[in-house]
């Protein structure tokens, strides 16, 4: 019997990975969310959470972000490019109902640009 949950090669896990994403890659922002993007050649989507302590002193808080955003992102995962997305919760996310939440990521899926295929691996429509 399988698990519902988000496997290991759907996750970004090393710091190099987080620190590419910082540096070169594209944005993308809402109300309660902003998104560093960055095509891969794995073909498939990865997930990075930096959910920092600046958004709520509380961990319960983070941890249901964080858990929002992976549900959000398990369900959207094979319908998105190869890319590696960083999610960063502002503070206005602790303030909204978990539904709220799941419609803002979906319309951040959707606002993804499709990517050029020219080669160059790092290089994304804006």
């Amino acid at each position: 019997m399988g698990t519902a949950g988000l496997p290991r090669e759907a996750r970004i896990r090393r710091a190099g990975d987080f620190a590419v994403l910082r540096q070169d890659s594209g944005r993308l922002g809402s109300r309660c969310f902003s998104v560093r993007y960055r095509q891969n050649d794995l073909g498939h989507a990865r997930l990075g959470l930096a959910i920092s302590k600046r958004v709520s002193k509380l961990a319960v808080d983070r941890n249901r972000i964080k858990r929002l955003v992976r549900e959000s992102f398990r369900r959207a995962r094979h319908r998105l490019p190869p890319v590696d997305l960083m999610i960063l919760a502002r503070e206005q996310a602790c303030n909204i109902a978990g539904p709220a939440l799941l419609a803002e990521l979906d319309a951040l899926w959707r606002k993804l640009p499709p990517l050029k295929h020219d080669g160059d691996t790092s290089t994304m429509i804006r």
